[in-house]
Order: structure tokens, then sequence, then C-alpha cells
């Protein structure tokens, strides 16, 4: 058993559409220490338990099966913890648990690349979850590359009640509809400059919003102390970012009556 743990994008700059039919990003992810639990074990062939919704950690064994040209005789449970279509990873995080274990189980194992390369198949954040520490994503979101960021923060999360998730999809059409792309490389470039200077979890307050959406939350969030608030992905989570925890557990007693509240840790 291994845990599958939640992310929220710090920063989310998006741009225009690639060759492929996925936008240009340069998104910022964080770990924390909200997760699912994910099992593996023999099977007569591939089956996973503990939650129904799944398709992409069956996806992601039957592409490893296929991939390593081996019998697809796995078991995975999942006991999830992670909210589900929350913009907090969770599917994308459970698949990537799912194909290290089962990948561990291979007589040759695909080396990390190779693993890497599939997990980009089955979804953009997939290849996040099998690296380690916080990441920079450019390209489609799944080329990666390592960052050193501040740790010493407590984030509150605000899935807000009432609220459906809108598909991925629907959510970049709305961004396409209103040319939201416009001025990108200067988005992109004011990021970087900003990821150049942090040293304090202050410092995270001065990266700029998410481009994709964003919430009234946030500044309820702010009101009560967060010295950085936005949207995770494609939302509707909202997090708020805490110097002190008590402060971060007013806070989320205070938003109760308008969505879920959890408090989590950043993890490196």
């Amino acid at each position: 058993m291994i845990e599958a743990h939640a992310k929220i994008n710090l920063a989310l700059v998006v741009g225009p559409l690639r060759s492929g039919g996925k936008h240009e990003v340069l998104t910022v992810m964080q770990r924390l220490d909200l997760a699912d639990r994910v099992s593996l074990e023999p099977a007569a062939s591939i089956t996973v338990e503990g939650f129904p919704e799944d398709t992409l950690v069956r996806d992601s064994l039957v592409a490893l099966a296929d991939r390593a040209d081996a019998e697809p005789t796995w078991l995975a449970t999942i006991a999830k913890r992670i909210p589900v279509a929350a913009g907090l990873g969770g599917g994308s995080s459970d698949a990537a648990a799912a194909l290290r274990l089962a990948n561990a189980t291979l007589p040759r194992p695909l080396a990390t690349h190779d693993l890497h390369a599939l997990a980009a198949q089955l979804g953009a954040d997939v290849p996040f979850f099998l690296a380690e520490g916080p990441q920079l994503g450019s390209g489609d979101g799944s080329e990666l590359a390592p960052l050193r960021l501040p740790q010493d923060y407590t984030v509150v999360l605000v899935v807000p009640h009432g609220v459906e998730k809108e598909s991925t999809a629907a959510v970049y059409r709305e961004f396409d509809d209103r040319r939201g792309e416009r001025g990108f490389v200067e988005r992109r470039e004011a990021l970087l400059a900003v990821l150049a200077e942090i040293s304090h979890a202050r410092d995270l307050a001065l990266l700029p919003p998410n481009d994709l959406a964003s919430s009234p939350i946030a500044d309820q969030l702010k009101r009560l102390g967060a010295f950085r608030a936005d949207v995770s992905g494609a939302g509707p989570t909202v997090y708020g970012l805490f110097e002190e925890q008590a402060a971060a557990t007013v806070a989320a007693r205070e938003l109760g009556d308008i969505g879920t509240t959890i408090i989590a840790s950043p993890v490196s």
C-alpha cells in the first residue's frame, strides 16, 4: 500500500492550443499530505475495488500491461480521501500510485523515463505524481522540472457545496472563447521571474492568479488571513495558504457553511 497525495496548483498560466489539441501551460504543482491509499495484489485479471467511479487506475494498469507485454493480473484497491472531481488530482495520483506498484511487480520493470512517458499518455497530471517534490510543469503540463519552494505553511482547502465541477474540456473551451491565451508569453515570463525570487513562504503571494478559474471564496480566505488564495487547477476547490495553523483552523471553521473544508500541509 502506498499513499496517493493530492496536489494544488500554486500557479497556472495557460496559453494557446498546441498541435496535439492540448493547451500550452506553465504550472507550479505542490503535493499535500491529504492522500488516498492504493494497494495492489495479484488477481486473475485487472480489477479495481473501493472506488466504483474509477476509470484511470484501470486504464493505467491496462496500458502498463500492454507496454510491458505482461499479463494484466492485478487487483487494485483504492481508499478515497481526496474529494472527487475537485481540481486536486486525486484520480491522476491514484493512477500514478497504481503504476508504481504494478511496475515493481514486473520481471523487467519499465525504466523511469518509459514509465513517465506512459503516464503522460494517460493524463497531463499523472507524471507529476511519479516525480518527487514541487514541480514546474510546462508544455501540456507533463514536462517537469523540480522546484525548491518553501514548505512552512498550512493549507485550507474549500470544496464549495452545491457546485458541480465542469469538465476540464469545458473550462478550456470557455478560456478559448474569451481569448484567454492573449499575453501568455508575458505571463509566462512573469511567473518564471517570481519563481526565481521565492525564498520565504509569503513570497508565494507574488505568484500570478489562475488563468482558468477564479472564485470569491479566495477573497474570503484572504480576509481570514491567507497570504495567498486561489482556485486549484480547473476547480472548483479553492485553497488558502496560512503562516499560522491557528489562523487556518479559524478560517476552516468560518467557511464550513459554504463548503467542505480540509486542513492540509505541503509535503516534499
